[in-house]
């Protein structure tokens, strides 16, 4: 009859604990009224949108659907923005441009925790108002 020793079932019972721990990604989900009202200046547009922005910690990726109504023509470009408080402006930090209503892209670590400290902004831009005609402060969703 086969008698595992202490360290065999120290080892065992070590790898079945390792295999039942949860994963300790978190999906994160941030939303934004996009406004002209929100322009840094604002802008005199009526157009409105929203944005949705989700991120993934383990996987290092952020990704967004965007919708916007009444823009002054087509996006020519779309950010996030930051770090930044609402009526300040900033620099972008990840670049929409290439799939604007929809996409996704590499987030860093530094960049989830100023998205979580609220300090990132989503920018939609037209030919017309080439720096936002539109914008949002991006918040934890409920």
């Amino acid at each position: 009859m086969f008698k595992p020793s202490l360290k065999q079932t120290t080892a065992t019972l070590a790898a079945c604990t390792m295999l039942a721990l949860p994963a300790f990604a978190e999906e994160l989900n941030f939303t934004a009224d996009l406004t002209a009202d929100a322009e840094v200046p604002a802008t005199d547009s009526s157009a409105t949108g929203s944005a949705d922005v989700n991120v993934d910690t383990d996987a290092k990726t952020v990704s967004w659907t965007v919708t916007v109504q009444e823009l002054t023509g087509d996006p020519v470009a779309a950010h996030i923005h930051g770090p930044a408080d609402p009526g300040e402006n900033a620099g972008p930090v990840i670049d929409m441009s290439d799939a604007v209503m929809e996409g996704s892209a590499d987030i860093t670590d530094e960049q989830i925790t100023a998205l979580k400290d609220g300090k990132y902004y989503v920018n939609v831009h037209t030919e017309k108002f080439p720096d936002g005609e539109i914008r949002g402060q991006l918040e934890a969703a409920e």
